[in-house]
């Protein structure tokens, strides 16, 4: 099975470009997981968001911290399991921070996510509640965890903790897409796959915002940059819900 996992997609630019690479190359998966909790200016998604990414060819849409930042999640994320937040907030979050598909190979995958706690929010331990989902999943079938997280620690012991388990191990969250993708015990992992929109900005945001909140210590309000933007992917390949390829993806259109 072909599974593309597409990084952090950050406002207009991200959805923009994302549209025009699915375009090109939607065809060539059989499964497609992006990961939209960007998507409106930096800050959460919207049902129309939401609804873009699924016409264009995403079947699985991952969140983060920025889940709720948008009122109206709260209502449409109840309402489908191709959105997916962490599954370590605690009982009675709305949403479900995992779910199981068919593919259109007719595979089985799910797919599920968890947050970091280095840095972030205080949540329930991301390693215990992906340990329960292993358990209950059963080794030898097709799990890709997002693991959206701040410190590369964090995220590389995830790895180790989940390698052999999990067909794959995906990082976001930082933006920055890492070099370090590698297959450990079957399980397909990168620190983080970087993020879908404008390179060149503050990972996503108009450089000169934050760079005066840096230099001056001043409150000033952040725009999401504006140009033309790329997407940073990887693109997997599973058998029997082992990985045996993992391939980076930058792609920026002509």
């Amino acid at each position: 099975m072909r599974v593309l996992f597409i990084g952090d997609i950050f406002g207009k630019p991200g959805l923009r470009v994302v549209r025009a690479f699915l375009k090109e190359v939607a065809g060539q998966f059989d499964f497609i997981i992006a990961n939209g909790e960007n998507v409106a200016g930096g800050f959460g998604i919207t049902r129309k968001h939401f609804d873009q990414l699924r016409t264009a060819g995403v079947d699985v849409v991952t969140l983060g911290n920025h889940a709720w930042d948008q009122p109206e999640v709260l209502e449409f994320i109840e309402e489908t399991p191709h959105l997916i937040r962490p599954l370590n907030y605690p009982p009675g979050t709305p949403g479900l921070g995992w779910a199981t598909f068919e593919s259109r190979a007719g595979d089985s995958i799910t797919v599920a996510q968890a947050m970091g706690r280095v840095f972030m929010d205080p949540l329930d331990d991301p390693f215990r509640a992906l340990d329960v989902l292993a358990e209950e999943h059963g080794v030898g079938k097709t799990l890709v965890v997002d693991f959206h997280a701040e410190a590369t620690s964090e995220k590389k012991v995830m790895g180790y903790h989940l390698a052999g388990r999990a067909s794959a191990v995906i990082g976001t969250h930082t933006h920055v897409q890492t070099a370090d993708e590698t297959i450990l015990n079957g399980t397909a992992y990168i620190t983080d796959v970087g993020m879908t929109g404008v390179q060149s900005s503050s990972i996503g945001m108009n450089f000169e915002e934050v760079h005066y909140r840096f230099v001056r210590k001043l409150p000033k309000r952040f725009r999401p940059a504006e140009s033309v933007g790329t997407v940073c992917a990887v693109a997997l390949t599973l058998v029997d819900g082992k990985a045996t390829g993992i391939e980076r993806v930058q792609w920026r259109a002509s």
